[in-house]
């Protein structure tokens, strides 16, 4: 295996040996601006929300999930590869910046399972497509079932609120520029460059993963939305359009096992 670059990192790499690989693909970062007081509820009171220039962000991530296994191992046809969509929070604990997810939906049953299992994380079942024709990515995501959210976080955190639809995402988004990489202190390389993620445990611990991958390579996009009841659960309330857009063709990802946050 090649050296890792680890000249763009914020600190240096986990002491112990990586145990995953993934690589995300056409991948959509449309972000909305949320004040911080609106996402206190939803996030465990051991993590700071962050702001950049006087306002947090809420995240939704479609993409594609590819070459997902442990280390060491192969691809398998039909688990190492499908559809994802995230939504997501950008907090700290102690200063180590990091992703809160409010949810995570995958077309995968086994990695739904895996992950909430061994990461603590709230994924759920969906139905899911990506296709691509030329540079365009059409995605359509609705939830299969809402299943018992408590699983992934303990009473202090807010539990989904219910909903008389299932969350969905339906919509196109196509690149539209060049690939570049962002700027450090932009607002573009605070929301996406990230290398950990947070979760809690069934027991209310805080647990960190850490991960790692190049910069990210970015490209302005377009979104046509159709339809995105994904925030409702949350009691989050957004306008339609996003007020940012990035676009991704791919990144190669490592990660290592939960660790309690420290």
């Amino acid at each position: 295996m090649p050296a890792i670059d680890v000249r763009h990192r914020p600190w240096p790499l986990p002491q112990g040996p990586w145990i995953g690989r993934q690589s995300w693909c056409d991948l959509l970062f449309a972000h909305w601006p949320i004040a911080a007081s609106v996402l206190r509820p939803l996030v465990p009171k051991a993590l700071e929300i962050q702001e950049f220039a006087g306002t947090s962000w809420v995240g939704l991530v479609p993409f594609r999930m590819q070459g997902v296994m442990l280390r060491g191992l192969p691809d398998v046809p039909g688990i190492s590869a499908f559809p994802e969509l995230n939504v997501r929070l950008y907090v700290e604990h102690k200063g180590k910046p990091g992703v809160w997810f409010l949810s995570l939906d995958a077309s995968s049953k086994l990695a739904v399972w895996g992950a909430r299992k061994f990461f603590h994380l709230p994924y759920f079942h969906a139905d899911m497509s990506l296709t691509r024709e030329g540079e365009r990515i059409s995605y359509r995501s609705v939830r299969k079932a809402n299943v018992a959210y408590q699983e992934t976080r303990s009473a202090e955190s807010a539990p989904l609120l219910s909903m008389t639809h299932a969350p969905t995402f339906v919509g196109d988004y196509t690149p539209t520029s060049s690939v570049y990489s962002s700027k450090p202190g932009s607002l573009e390389h605070w929301l996406t460059e990230r290398y950990c993620l947070y979760a809690e445990a069934p027991d209310g611990s805080l647990r960190c993963t850490d991960v790692h991958h190049a910069p990210w390579p970015l490209q302005k996009a377009e979104l046509q939305l159709t339809r995105n009841s994904m925030f409702e659960g949350h009691g989050i309330s957004l306008p339609g359009t996003p007020e940012l857009l990035h676009f991704s063709r791919r990144i190669d990802v490592i990660f290592w096992p939960p660790s309690p946050a420290r």
